[in-house]
């Protein structure tokens, strides 16, 4: 087969990712652009400011598109990977009625409220696809129950009435859906000159960006699991049935038309937690990180690396983000005695986060009566050999990641393969282009130690804090 090129977007809550990545599964150019920080209005209110988004492609884009020195009639097209559950308003031009609201912005989950001024709203996908192609498309594979009049048997829009009467959107204002592995248009030539992309490109639909990644990772069967490390950190396993949503997991529309991913309670801001940490500590950390040639997260790596297992009784619960429906939630530490350094508290990070997640995932397993034989891990967390043990060392399970991290992109570009015809089915793209890495085996005897703790202690602390954390609401508010 002659070489192909696929563009992939991945488009994140705290920057824009954009690669070329050829159909043996590698990356041949990457850019990234940050995001600018999130508007916080008000309360509740989470918000990207302008229209950052798009622009942040745009940046990326023409970067991308310039310093890639390969043949470029041999892009094939372009998949987007852009952040699920934000709410987007459109106007009829195209233009953004309003700020796109973040997936942590409570308006982005209530009814819908019209105006005249609003002629379309759409998850991200189909605002991005409308920007580049100037089609009223969408993937359906982003279009969330708890949004949009989502239709989880016929990946449509519902033709029930009282469905469409609780989320009361006219159905004008609502784009045509289409599946995955699909051509949704062509770029523009306005869209090709703002992105330095070729006039013509097809734009391919791919999913919400927790089913891209958990394409791109190679979850397509049942013998393996995902945790997936964002800046909502959750754990996914496969299904080929919609079932009724439950309190240990809820079902999720697959990258892969007519198949469903079962997803775990997760952790908010669970990414996020280690930057912000890291940026906490300051100029020291940096100047230390410089003189020894690495960076920062691996200065403090190798710190934690010296700290024993269960961090000397320090444990971090990581709810710096709470939901909108138990706002009282907070982040805590607890268990300091004045010996522990900043090597405790980021191993200490990174074992809530791991106690946390391993909790979600074994709860959605029972019931669904999943028994997965290994775990993939994907996202930048990946990349961290101490957390890829830590998980290995609280599940008890093999823990593997593959070559590329970025599952997200990968998972766009074996879209764009199929679509394009490159690959006949996604299952043939994946074996070719996902690659394993690693494989971490848990260590018997600090896997005991690790369930000792979490049975003991750490399982138990939600509940046990959550009384005191309700009456520290009550005062703020006061």
């Amino acid at each position: 087969m002659n070489e192909q090129y696929f563009i992939s977007i991945d488009n994140g809550s705290q920057s824009t990712k954009v690669y070329i990545i050829n159909s043996k599964g590698e990356v041949i150019h990457s850019e990234i652009e940050p995001l600018k920080p999130m508007l916080f209005r008000k309360t509740g209110y989470v918000e990207h400011p302008d229209d950052d988004l798009w622009d942040s492609i745009k940046v990326a884009l023409i970067r991308l598109m310039k310093n890639f020195k390969g043949d470029v009639s041999l892009i094939k097209g372009v998949g987007l990977c852009t952040i699920r559950c934000c709410r987007v308003f459109m106007k009829k031009d195209g233009n953004l009625a309003a700020p796109v609201m973040s997936w942590m912005d409570v308006r982005a989950y209530e009814s819908f409220e019209d105006s005249d001024e609003i002629a379309y709203t759409c998850p991200t996908t189909g605002y991005i696809t409308h920007r580049l192609t100037g089609e009223l498309k969408d993937t359906a594979a982003n279009a969330f129950q708890w949004q949009f009049p989502v239709d989880m048997e016929t990946w449509n829009w519902s033709e029930d009435q009282n469905v469409i009467n609780n989320f009361k959107i006219p159905k004008e204002k609502l784009l045509q859906l289409q599946m995955p592995g699909t051509v949704l248009g062509t770029v523009n030539k306005a869209a090709a000159e703002q992105t330095g992309l070729p006039e013509g490109l097809p734009v391919v639909a791919t999913a919400n960006d927790k089913a891209v990644e958990a394409l791109g990772a190679g979850l397509i069967d049942s013998s393996r699991g995902l945790f997936s490390l964002g800046t909502y950190i959750t754990s996914m396993v496969v299904g080929s049935e919609n079932r009724p949503a439950h309190d240990n997991y809820f079902t999720n529309l697959s990258c892969i038309p007519n198949r469903y991913l079962f997803e775990s309670g997760g952790v908010r801001r669970g990414m996020w937690l280690i930057s912000w940490f890291r940026d906490l500590i300051g100029e020291e950390l940096n100047s230390k990180a410089k003189e020894k040639g690495i960076s920062p997260e691996q200065v403090l790596e190798q710190e934690a690396l010296k700290v024993p297992v269960g961090s000397d009784g320090l444990m971090i619960v990581p709810d710096w983000l709470a939901p909108a429906y138990q706002s009282y939630r907070k982040g805590v530490m607890i268990g300091f005695n004045g010996l522990q350094g900043r090597g405790h508290i980021y191993r200490a990070i990174l074992e809530g986060i791991a106690f946390t997640l391993n909790n979600h995932y074994q709860l959605m397993n029972k019931t669904l009566g999943h028994n997965p034989e290994k775990i993939i891990i994907s996202g930048g967390g990946a990349n961290s050999d101490l957390f890829m043990q830590i998980f290995a060392d609280i599940s008890g399970t093999p823990v593997v990641r593959n070559e590329m991290s970025g599952s997200a992109a990968l998972g766009a570009a074996i879209c764009t393969a199929v679509a394009t015809g490159c690959y006949p089915d996604f299952e043939t793209a994946v074996k070719q282009m996902v690659k394993e890495k690693d494989e971490f085996l848990p260590n018997l005897d600090t896997h005991n130690r690790y369930k000792q703790i979490n049975e003991k202690v750490y399982s138990n602390l939600p509940l046990l804090l959550e009384n005191t954390l309700k009456e520290m609401q009550k005062l703020e508010v006061e």
